[in-house]
């Protein structure tokens, strides 16, 4: 059956889809929706009937506002950059912030939506993904930058090369959040403040005081600048 009795005797609609709320635009409404149905089977398997019916509208607007599925996943990716941008300048209002990518995006809670979508998405080989990854690591310089001048970051963080590695640190560790909730009990996409800080201040220790040595550093260096070294 289609509508269930209320108690007072009229009828009700049967369950609204979750992302149906007349009071979002139509747009918004069907890409939440997206980002939910890409996060949990990516957007290969994910459809468009599906998604608009999430969304509580048919699969012909889904098309009318988006062209295809590209597009909306295109308009996900979008919104997910915009929405990185929007935290971090947020961030760094309030004070300095780490170089990590997600971590102002972890610490609220109703950003979790953009985590997943993050996770399942960055694995896609995709030059909608090339595009997504490479724009958060410019704004990724931009805030070290700041970070820099505020004093919460060395000047490490002015090179381009370890911008670029700690980002795709961040990033990594959003991929393979299951395994860092099986090994640390840490949910780092949806979990509380304080589950988080599980992952967080490890990984900020490792950052701030390094686990290897100064003395092996030093030798690895040595060996990469050997002009007799092997290339082989």
């Amino acid at each position: 059956m289609s509508k269930v009795q209320r108690q007072d005797g009229g009828a009700a609609a049967a369950s609204a889809p979750p992302f149906a709320d007349p009071d979002r635009t139509t747009r918004a409404r069907i890409r939440d929706a997206a980002l939910a149905r890409f996060a949990a089977e990516g957007v290969g398997k994910a459809t468009i009937k599906a998604i608009a019916a999430d969304a509580g509208v048919s699969a012909q607007l889904v098309v009318h506002h988006f062209g295809s599925k590209d597009g909306l996943a295109a308009a996900c990716d979008e919104y997910v950059r915009d929405k990185i941008r929007e935290q971090k300048q947020s961030a760094m209002a309030a004070g300095p912030v780490a170089a990590d990518l997600f971590q102002t995006l972890r610490d609220r809670q109703d950003e979790g939506a953009v985590l997943a979508y993050l996770a399942r998405r960055l694995v896609d080989d995709s030059p909608h993904v090339d595009r997504l990854v490479d724009e958060a690591v410019e704004d990724a310089v931009a805030y070290c930058e700041e970070g820099v001048r505020s004093g919460s970051l060395t000047e490490l963080a002015l090179s381009r090369e370890h911008v670029i590695i700690s980002a795709l640190w961040g990033m990594g560790a959003a991929v393979l959040h299951r395994h860092a909730k099986r090994l640390l009990g840490a949910d780092i996409l949806t979990g509380s403040a304080q589950e988080q800080l599980t992952y967080i201040v490890p990984a900020t220790e490792i950052l701030a005081k390094g686990i290897i040595s100064a003395e092996a550093l030093d030798r690895l260096r040595a060996a990469t600048d050997d002009p007799t070294r092997s290339n082989s």
